[in-house]
């Protein structure tokens, strides 16, 4: 639901003040009053005193317009709407003196003035006490909502600039090695060194269009990673071997833009150091209960985050760390990303829970 603007929140009132006021007078002309008006002289008495009230009620808008509940101890907007609706009844039966000044207006049962004005007042600021607490009570509320729709876009554009701010960190760290790996074969072979930059030019492609980092289609993802491969494939030829398993029901899955990729990176870079050849990279996908899981297998040894500083071509060592911030960010409370090392070979797993599965 989007916060209400100026011009509707003004609509709203003049709706709510025009209709509640004509219907408070033809109720009170229904049960009070329909026996005794038999003229228009009479009928203009009876609604000039309503009319007064109606006038009243816009400067005492103007008075709560300044008033934010939910800001100021409760108190504080009690006694405001009592002194505010006070004053407004005094300045209703001032009104209606000078109403009966221009208009003398014939009375059945003539009472002292000091009576009329107590009544008057009584019963007015009892009526326009009313109608504050209306107005007061759908002021707040809107306020409220207002409230909570700025915090949730403040915490919507937060979140997706920390996404934003992650996802650039992985273009110069892929960009480092892919060069690095064109660099390498030009000298061996220029017409791979050209595919290779083809290769490449598609990922970037895929880069620039994803821009909505969080509904991705996972078949998106793995097409750049194939790219990624590619490269790597003419780089590495029959040391690296690479095997996909993905369940087309998994393709059309909403994921982040480059979450994989990293993984896939990992386990080229420290496969070919730790693994024997060939590398063998498995790369699994599948729907289970609603949800997403996904795992990157290689063959070779986990490196610890602590000892890859060591290694010297080690580049800027964000690509695990950067994945488990991006999922904490986008899927908090339903995800799961883990890595386990059995029988020779690394298993990066990660899960995605549907909302309903993490809400059930």
């Amino acid at each position: 639901m989007k916060p209400v603007t100026p011009l509707k929140r003004k609509t709203l009132f003049w709706i709510i003040h025009v209709s509640g006021w004509l219907f408070y007078t033809v109720l009170a002309f229904i049960f009070g009053y329909r026996e005794r008006l038999t003229d228009i002289p009479q009928l203009l008495y009876f609604t000039l005193p309503y009319a007064a009230g109606f006038l009243v009620c816009i400067p005492m808008r103007f008075v709560y317009k300044k008033i934010r509940i939910h800001e100021r101890p409760l108190k504080y907007s009690i006694t405001a709407a009592l002194g505010t609706s006070f004053a407004g009844s005094n300045l209703w039966m001032g009104l209606l003196i000078l109403i009966s000044m221009i208009l003398p207006m014939p009375s059945e049962t003539p009472m002292p003035f000091i009576q009329i004005y107590m009544i008057n007042v009584l019963s007015g600021g009892m009526l326009l006490l009313g109608w504050t607490f209306l107005y007061l009570g759908i002021k707040t509320g809107m306020e409220w909502k207002d409230q909570e729709e700025r915090a949730k876009k403040a915490n919507d554009l937060a979140q997706n600039a920390q996404l934003q701010m992650l996802r650039y960190q992985l273009n110069p760290h892929f960009l480092f090695n892919s060069m690095n790996s064109i660099r390498a074969l030009i000298d061996e072979d220029d017409q791979k060194a050209r595919e290779m930059i083809t290769e490449l030019s598609e990922f970037l492609r895929y880069s620039l269009d994803s821009k909505d980092y969080a509904d991705i289609p996972l078949k998106n993802e793995i097409d750049a990673v194939k790219h990624y491969f590619a490269i790597q494939k003419k780089r590495y030829e029959d040391k690296l071997e690479v095997i996909y398993d993905i369940e087309p029901q998994a393709e059309t899955y909403p994921v982040l833009s480059f979450l994989i990729h990293p993984l896939v990176e990992n386990a080229v870079k420290y496969g070919m150091r730790t693994s024997s050849m060939p590398l063998s990279i498995h790369l699994k996908a599948k729907i289970t209960d609603g949800s997403l899981w996904i795992e990157i297998s290689n063959t070779g040894k986990w490196i610890e985050p602590e000892d890859r500083k060591d290694q010297p071509d080690d580049s800027t060592g964000t690509g695990v760390d950067n994945v488990r911030r991006r999922l904490e960010n986008a899927f908090p409370g339903r995800h799961r990303f883990e890595v386990v090392e059995k029988e020779g070979k690394v298993h990066v797993q990660l899960e995605i829970k549907s909302k309903a599965e993490k809400n059930g």
